[in-house]
């Protein structure tokens, strides 16, 4: 891979071989497709000819041809859909870099929270969210992983660990195009929280010797019925034997109902479709890894004697087999080779040897995976920055150098800076309609999600508190919880207030849904009070008599604000934040633009 090219670039340029390799793949299928049909015609031709002379066991020859291409084909096919998804891979991420990506990965809406103090202002989850233009995680934990560390700030040490493992995992292209081409999808098959929990459950092995005479019985009925079958079903003895041993088996199972059938109960639904978590594992355990997090991630999986991809594999094959239960022949021979009972017992053998490991590896995958979607996010973005942190500094500090928004495209992004710095706490933003306010607000909202995750920041520069996020800016009314506009309002407000400090609280349009008077009085009296509380933050306003208060505060508050300009009868806005009060409103210039006759 060439380290000096851009990544759409290598995207570009991967793209074209994969999808290369996928046209020779669909013709070689095609080429062994008519292949079959002209050895199924030498079959048929040979039957016809049996009916004239030829031996018919020349038909063999043309079978076992046409068994060797049906198993050809499908290899090629599971290959090429190995392909197509690498294809996928690629598409998805020249789509990401050129800001067509909205709808086209996981929203992440199940982690949703409306009464999270910042995830729906901020846009964390759903569609066109930050969550789905970060996540790059296979398995439900780590999509779980990537939601928790943007929904709660991670210590400042984890951070830092945090930071070295997305270096490590920057330049590992191949590793995450292997982990994309993977099985089917595992958020659909498998739920992590109860393999864990089933793997977690003291484990009943049976005895030894339980083992062993079910063996011993199985192989007896098993002879026993080959032994009557070679006699033509003629011989009294075997017949005899058979029915001797098949009671010895219906006692034994009998007595092994009771252990064995919630075992099978137990293990359908947790252990499912593990094909694509085997498959992680084994990628994973193939990667050397030198920064501390990684490393101890990895020594989860990497246990003494069989890797943990070979336990699930063999876990996996353990189910496939009481599935095949349901086979028709395994159903009518089963019972007579204690099909059942031998692989339950199987199972808990293998739950008693593995089973509390299994969560330790599910983690260890899913935190990988969520280190990896922020390592793919930082490969994509060069140019994005970790922050730097600012360690018991009181009040807290943000100092915001260049910041655009992630989730807009990077040649339509406005940047500006912010800075929150003793004795500086405070920022009202004034400004018209449309100007840039309440994206302003997002953007230092986002940014602090990304730095206080672990992953890079839009930024030219981010230093940055440890500081705990508060955010008012897309308040709804709650129908079902019988909130007005104002009441949910207020509570997000209590909510903010309360956070523990240092805190960062972005607050837009304060109090919106009430009277002039009590909105001046209320705006006022929360900003103190956080201010009180050692918080720092913006404000947002169109009533200009919150600009008073900052000028009443002093150093520990500043106006900033937002303009427009008419050009040719159309507003037009730049979104730079300048120093002071905005001087116009744009209000009726915009109702008039749409015909109202104002």
């Amino acid at each position: 891979m060439n380290s000096g090219a851009l990544p759409r670039d290598i995207y570009v340029e991967r793209l074209a071989e994969r999808s290369q390799r996928l046209k020779n793949f669909a013709r070689r299928r095609d080429r062994i497709g008519n292949v079959r049909l002209l050895v199924a015609l030498a079959a048929a031709a040979v039957v016809w000819y049996a009916f004239h002379g030829l031996f018919i066991w020349w038909i063999a020859a043309p079978i076992a041809v046409f068994i060797a291409l049906v198993w050809w084909q499908s290899r090629i096919e599971r290959e090429a859909e190995c392909i197509g998804r690498a294809v996928r891979f690629y598409e998805q991420g020249i789509a990401r870099l050129d800001n067509r990506w909205h709808g086209n990965g996981e929203s992440g809406e199940r982690f949703a929270d409306p009464h999270h103090p910042y995830a729906a202002d901020l846009d964390l989850f759903g569609r066109a969210s930050l969550f789905e233009l970060l996540s790059t995680a296979r398995t439900r934990g780590g999509e779980a992983r990537l939601a928790a560390w943007l929904k709660s700030a991670s210590s400042v040490a984890d951070l830092r660990a945090r930071h070295e493992a997305v270096e490590e995992l920057d330049p590992r292209l191949d590793m995450r195009e292997q982990l994309a081409v993977l099985g089917s999808d595992f958020r659909t098959g498998v739920n992590p929280d109860r393999l864990a929990h089933w793997a977690g459950e003291p484990a009943k092995p049976f005895a030894a010797w339980r083992r062993i005479l079910a063996l011993l019985l199985s192989l007896a009925g098993a002879g026993t019925l080959l032994w009557w079958l070679a006699t033509d079903f003629a011989d009294p003895n075997a017949r005899l034997a058979l029915i001797v041993v098949g009671a010895v088996e219906v006692v034994f199972g009998f007595g092994m109902r009771a252990p064995v059938v919630p075992i099978v109960s137990a293990v359908e639904e947790p252990a499912h479709d593990l094909d694509l978590l085997s498959g992680i594992l084994a990628t994973l355990e193939k990667q050397q890894f030198d920064s501390p997090r990684l490393k101890t991630l990895s020594d989860f999986i990497k246990v003494e004697t069989h890797t943990a991809s070979h336990r699930i594999a063999h876990l996996r094959r353990l189910i496939e087999l009481l599935d095949s239960r349901d086979n028709p022949l395994v159903r009518a021979l089963g019972p007579l080779v204690l099909w059942s009972s031998q692989v339950a017992m199987a199972i808990e053998a293998w739950r008693a040897q593995n089973g509390p490991q299994v969560a330790a590896w599910l983690d260890a995958v899913s935190e990988i995976e969520a280190i990896s979607s922020f390592a793919n996010y930082a490969w994509e973005h060069p140019d994005d920055p970790f922050p730097e942190y600012a360690e018991n500094a009181c009040p807290g500090v943000f100092e915001g150098d260049e910041m655009g928004h992630p989730l807009l495209a990077e040649d339509r992004c406005v940047r500006n800076s912010v800075k929150l710095l003793d004795p500086l706490r405070l920022l009202v933003v004034s400004g018209s309609n449309m100007s840039g306010k309440s994206t302003l607000l997002r953007t230092i909202g986002v940014n602090t999600v990304l730095a206080l995750a672990g992953a890079p920041v839009r930024a030219k520069r981010l230093r940055i508190s440890h500081l705990s996020l508060g955010a008012s800016i897309r308040t709804t009314d709650s129908l079902e919880e019988g909130h007005s506009r104002f009441m949910a309002e207020i509570l997000r407000l209590k909510q903010v207030l309360e956070l523990p400090p240092p805190a960062l609280f972005l607050l837009d349009e304060l109090l919106h849904g009430t009277n002039s008077h009590d909105r001046a009085l209320g705006s006022e009296g929360l900003i103190r009070a956080l201010l009180g509380r050692g918080a720092i933050g913006l404000v947002t306003t169109h009533d200009l008599s919150l600009a008073r208060v900052a000028n009443e505060l002093g150093p520990v508050a500043a106006n900033v604000h937002f303009e427009d300009r008419l050009e040719s009868g159309r507003l037009v806005f730049d979104y730079r934040m300048r120093p002071g009060v905005v001087e116009r409103s744009n209000a009726l210039d915009l109702m008039r633009a749409v015909g109202l006759d104002v």
